[in-house]
């Protein structure tokens, strides 16, 4: 068994999977019977926060809602700096234990933490959608992405063969000055060593509760380190979901201590985390301002950490007068209006070159007219609701610069729906590259558009922000496409 996974890693592809098997019907029915059993089951209880194992319970509570209808997910705990300094302490004492596990046993745990998600696989969805608003294929494929890191992590630790990787450095019979550094000589072996670091905090997103919180969280353990889980708690709330994780990990065999759920304000919570000298790591996924404030507070505060961090991006695509335009329209329109743009990695700007403007936005807004926007639950709904009422403030506040600066081409209300939600339309908007909407991160569907005479000028503009995350070329010309990987800086 072991051996064969070794050999071959394969994605989950759940809806692809029924696609292909003519099995559509049944991929709706399984969905909507869990959506049934969440809603009568597992929605409006109150929850408790989970250190050393044991449930633990604040002063105050956080009530969260759904995005989609504003409807009860439950009441979670308010915690406070003490908890997280009880959730850092539990980690800690389980740190020396859990790090002299042989690595075969934590790959088995995670490989089983693998396989109930997959038995889970629309339960685990379904609490999704209802808690973030992502249609049913976004949370069924999200929930495939957090089995496809469990996997491979797993794989990844078998093929390292725990912490230790032995190599052996080739002989020569050369002869050389006896002096000289670096010299030559018999064959040697080397053993790389690598050590897990202790404690890490994990803080999450909203907008991937169960993917990203499983690959980062699933990385720090599966290498020996424990783990203070907090997913995200104030205003765009994922806190169930953050729930159903330390649940499956918990069943799957992760020891007491090792993997702490706790819920709370950043400014509390995730402060004591970050700043914690007991912890030895944090993984974020969150805004940049945030990502930047807690570095620079950690450093400046002589504190010596490990901080991974995956931040936003202002993300370019580029169409060329030689694109497939049809293609291009496509998937600029999936890229920029997929969740309602709340991804980091959302395509949210767009030059295209200045012949094919009118041929290429006719077939973008021919897209976006199809896309069916309402509650995310029913089957074939593209576009859901926007997270918060802080993220529809945005969105107004975007549409009325692009009234007063540029030209709004497609978009830009609200739409009415029997749902207590804040449901709006995707928007094109063309204005000049210099306004601020071609440069913040504004994380709604909301795509700004201009036009380029050559080449190496889109590419420039492309370019012309803090950070390159993802960024995308639409074109047949080979020339082209290599003149784009070599300049474009993203990634």
């Amino acid at each position: 068994m072991c051996g064969e996974l070794m050999q071959k890693f394969e994605n989950e592809f759940t809806y692809r999977r029924f696609v292909e098997a003519g099995k559509e019907d049944e991929f709706d029915k399984l969905f909507d019977e869990a959506v049934e059993r969440a809603s009568k089951e597992v929605l409006g209880k109150r929850f408790p926060m989970y250190i050393g194992g044991k449930e633990v319970y604040a002063n105050e509570e956080l009530v969260e809602y759904s995005p989609i209808d504003k409807r009860l997910i439950g009441r979670f705990q308010k915690g406070k700096r003490e908890h997280a300094q009880q959730a850092i302490d539990a980690a800690l004492a389980a740190f020396s234990e859990w790090k002299e596990k042989d690595y075969k046993e934590r790959v088995a745990i995670f490989r089983k933490a693998a396989d109930i998600f997959a038995r889970e696989k629309f339960n685990v969805a379904a609490i999704l959608s209802i808690e973030n608003g992502k249609t049913r294929y976004e949370s069924v494929g999200e929930v495939d992405e957090a089995i496809d890191f469990l996997r491979y992590y797993a794989l990844e630790m078998e093929k390292n063969k725990g912490y230790i990787r032995r190599v052996k450095l080739p002989g020569s019979s050369a002869k050389v000055h006896a002096g000289f550094q670096g010299a030559p000589g018999r064959e040697e072996q080397v053993t790389i060593a690598m050590k897990p670091y202790g404690v890490f905090g994990v803080i999450a997103p909203f907008n991937f509760p169960i993917s990203i919180s499983v690959g980062m969280s699933t990385g720090a353990l599966i290498t020996g380190n424990t783990v203070v889980f907090k997913p995200s708690s104030t205003d765009n709330m994922s806190m169930l979901t953050g729930l159903k994780i330390y649940e499956i990990f918990k069943e799957a065999g992760v020891p007491d201590g090792v993997f702490n759920y706790i819920t709370g304000p950043g400014s509390e919570v995730g402060d004591e985390i970050v700043m914690s000298k007991k912890v030895s790591g944090i993984v974020f996924t969150g805004s940049r301002a945030t990502g930047m404030s807690m570095i620079a507070k950690n450093y400046s505060n002589g504190l010596q950490k490990v901080f991974i961090v995956e931040m936003g991006g202002k993300n370019p695509a580029i169409v060329s007068k030689y694109a497939d335009l049809d293609e291009a329209a496509t998937g600029i329109a999936s890229a920029a209006f997929g969740f309602d743009g709340q991804k980091c990695s959302a395509c949210s700007r767009v030059y295209v070159h200045e012949s094919v403007k009118e041929a290429f936005i006719s077939k973008l807004v021919e897209k976006m007219r199809s896309f069916k926007i309402g509650n995310p639950l029913e089957k074939d709904v593209y576009m859901g609701p926007l997270i918060s009422e802080k993220a529809h403030q945005r969105f107004i506040e975007a549409v009325e610069e692009a009234k007063k600066n540029g030209t709004i081409i497609y978009g830009g209300n609200d739409v009415k729906l029997p749902l207590n939600g804040y449901y709006v339309e995707p928007t094109l908007v063309e204005i000049s590259h210099e306004n601020r909407l071609f440069h913040e991160e504004l994380f709604l569907p909301f795509l700004v558009i201009t036009t380029y005479k050559k080449l190496d000028d889109a590419i420039r503009m492309a370019n012309d922000v803090e950070y390159g995350l993802t960024a995308g070329f639409y074109s047949k010309k080979k020339s082209e496409i290599k003149e784009f990987i070599d300049k474009i800086e993203a990634g």
